[in-house]
């Protein structure tokens, strides 16, 4: 189906942004992060989710691959459903999201209208079991810490990638680019931040 929609944005409504291509509208569900980006009259790309039932159609945008991949992991989760997933992720950054699954912090998901005590807990459960089964130790993706990476560094490096897979980041992708970083300097949530941004296509 369609990867991403690139045209100039006509409307800009609740959870709705309009993009026209080539005189035709296409009705893009969406973030409150994701429309905070845009502007009525100026061209935009949005990387899209197409939701295929029987007789629906339904098209979700994205401002970056990131909050994509964070609502294909939220509707991976047995009982939230596409609107759900936009609430979430209209409270809450992928980042801050990939933080609140793997700290156990349903309260971060619960800020989101819709979403109960027990849906954020059957997140958690569901995400957090994900994770653990497909990611290897940091060792096994081909990444060594030195010496002055231990202790809270390596600590601070295991949460991120912890988080980075939540959001759909193979080993391989989170391993070249925390290469790249000064562990020591950033806080976890910095470390997911900068392997995001080195990431937007």
């Amino acid at each position: 189906m369609f990867y991403y929609l690139e045209g100039n944005v006509t409307v800009i409504a609740q959870n709705l942004a309009v993009v026209d291509i080539g005189g035709v509208g296409y009705a893009c569900m969406t973030t409150l992060n994701t429309l905070s980006h845009l502007e009525i009259g100026k061209k935009a790309k949005l990387y899209t989710y197409c939701n295929v039932k029987e007789e629906l159609f339904d098209i979700y945008g994205f401002f970056n691959t990131s909050e994509k991949r964070a609502f294909e992991q939220l509707l991976s989760v047995s009982g939230v459903g596409p609107k759900a997933a936009l609430s979430i992720l209209s409270s809450a950054s992928p980042e801050t999201l990939a933080l609140a699954i793997i700290g156990d912090d349903e309260t971060a998901l619960t800020v989101a209208p819709g979403i109960g005590k027990k849906l954020a807990q059957r997140i958690i459960l569901e995400l957090k079991d994900k994770v653990s089964k497909e990611m290897p130790t940091l060792k096994a993706s081909g990444y060594v810490p030195s010496s002055n990476e231990a202790g809270l560094a390596g600590t601070k490096q295991r949460d991120a990638a912890a988080a980075l897979t939540v959001l759909g980041y193979s080993q391989g992708e989170i391993s070249a680019a925390m290469r790249s970083l000064d562990i020591e300097e950033l806080s976890v949530e910095e470390i997911i931040r900068e392997v995001l941004k080195s990431s937007v296509k």
